[in-house]
């Protein structure tokens, strides 16, 4: 999974946004950061690596959970400074909470609501 290398983000101001949607429906998964190095790490092995800002190190999406993230597609926006993955989510869930999204707070104008269900219980996954 190598493009040219004319495809590639600008990370000359450091971490960029990276977006994982569903490949099949669209659905936006998650919001994570990568660097130099998770973008390498993720061209060479197809399954997402993102830069963990609160742990400062390389995070391959999956690590602690097993629900990984495998890449088919990759977009950047027309700056080069976002990223846009389109991924198979293994296992269900790309939330720590065990949620299939990390967008599961909805507000429809008149009150919140839960709109992903969970599908793991994080504290027995995490050990939390």
């Amino acid at each position: 999974m190598q493009p040219s290398t004319a495809f590639a983000p600008d990370f000359s101001k450091g971490l960029i946004p990276a977006i994982a949607q569903d490949k099949e429906d669209g659905e936006v998964l998650m919001l994570a950061y990568m660097n130099q190095e998770a973008w390498d790490r993720t061209l060479e092995t197809g399954e997402a690596h993102y830069w963990s800002r609160s742990r400062k190190k390389l995070w391959h999406k999956g690590e602690s959970s097993g629900n990984v993230q495998r890449v088919h597609s990759i977009r950047l926006d027309c700056d080069k400074d976002t990223i846009l993955l389109e991924v198979t989510q293994l296992g269900g869930a790309a939330c720590h909470t065990g949620r299939r999204s990390c967008f599961f707070l909805k507000w429809d104008g008149q009150e919140e609501s839960v709109c992903s269900p969970q599908v793991f219980d994080p504290e027995k996954v995490y050990g939390k």
